[in-house]
């Protein structure tokens, strides 16, 4: 399997010319009838090597966490985080295996962290700060050697947490009542940070676009779980409003998905969507089929948006300013 950053790099190469890989790009889209750049391609798996050898890496992995803990607790992490940067040194850098280069990642920054909390001592905040801090240090170094794209959404959500336990840490205890709002504000933050690299590839052909899709994946849920909760939606406000107000924001973020061309958010908000519905029709005595007929609804309604997804961009592409639009991945 070859993706467009493998494209890209033959035509640097002169394997190839930037005309004939273009030409077969549109061939590529034209049979899915849908642009590439619509696609919102990631790379998770390259072919079933890559499930062969994450079970293979579990197995080495555990077999080695468990010989050294056997020494002590610290042994026991130090031997499985070596051994994770040792097999990624093969799989990621030399093999360019996708699923293997994520659980490898998430295996290492687990590591680094059990690490640093049997360094730093008992739990307490300062070993949970310190160790997020470290966490993330981490990330960059992994990043800066093997570049694999779910390290920065890693490392951004390891500063979050961080950021977010010193503040805690920092204040007196009232300052607790205002988690929400810095999940708002960090998830802000991280959507801003998305968008910094997806406006460094409009086109969607290099690993900086990987880097945005999982950037929007955690920014998205840090975004809509503030607001909802706001709303009190899992707290028993399951009136006609609330509905409402959950159905109208539901739709402004279909707008925003479709203009910057992502779905995660879409995907973050539907568990709110389908409670706020499915208790409203409780609540008007619709008891026994409410969440079958809200999942029909609501599902029908995304399997549409998912048809005419690139129309929806075209007609709202129409009424957005072009100096918006330079910023935004181009259409067809």
């Amino acid at each position: 399997m070859y993706t467009d950053e493998d494209l890209t790099s033959a035509v640097k190469a002169g394997i190839f010319t930037d005309a004939s890989v273009n030409a077969f790009r549109d061939h590529t889209a034209s049979l899915n009838d849908l642009p590439s750049v619509d696609e919102e391609n990631f790379q998770l798996v390259t072919s079933f090597n890559d499930i062969f050898v994450v079970i293979a890496c579990a197995l080495v992995l555990t077999s080695i966490g468990w010989f050294g803990s056997s020494i002590s607790e610290l042994m026991g992490a130090i031997l499985f985080t070596v051994t994770t940067w040792g097999l990624a040194e093969f799989f990621v850098l030399k093999r360019r295996m996708a699923l293997p280069a994520i659980v490898l990642l998430v295996s290492f920054l687990a590591g680094i962290f059990n690490i640093s909390m049997a360094i730093l001592g008992p739990l307490s905040e300062v070993s949970l700060i310190s160790s997020g801090i470290i966490t993330a240090i981490a990330a960059w170094l992994h990043w800066q050697r093997f570049q694999v794209p779910i390290t920065v959404a890693a490392g951004t959500a390891a500063a979050i947490g961080g950021v977010i336990a010193v503040t805690v840490a920092s204040t007196d205890a009232s300052i607790k009542q205002w988690m929400t709002p810095l999940l708002f504000v960090s998830g802000f933050a991280t959507f801003l940070y998305a968008m910094w690299w997806d406006m460094a590839d409009r086109v969607r052909q290099t690993r900086k676009s990987d880097v945005a899709f999982w950037l929007h994946l955690i920014a998205a849920p840090l975004i809509v779980h503030p607001i909802f909760s706001i709303l009190g939606i899992f707290d028993g406000n399951n009136g006609l409003f609330e509905a409402g107000i959950v159905l109208v924001l539901y739709a402004l973020m279909a707008v925003l998905s479709i203009a910057i061309d992502r779905r995660a958010m879409l995907v973050s908000g539907l568990a709110y969507v389908l409670y706020a519905c499915s208790m409203l029709l409780k609540t008007y005595g619709i008891d026994s089929s409410s969440s079958a007929i809200t999942g029909v609804i609501i599902g029908g309604a995304l399997l549409l948006l998912s048809v005419y997804w690139h129309s929806c961009r075209t007609v709202l592409f129409h009424f957005m300013p072009h100096a918006i639009q330079q910023y935004l991945p181009p259409l067809k």
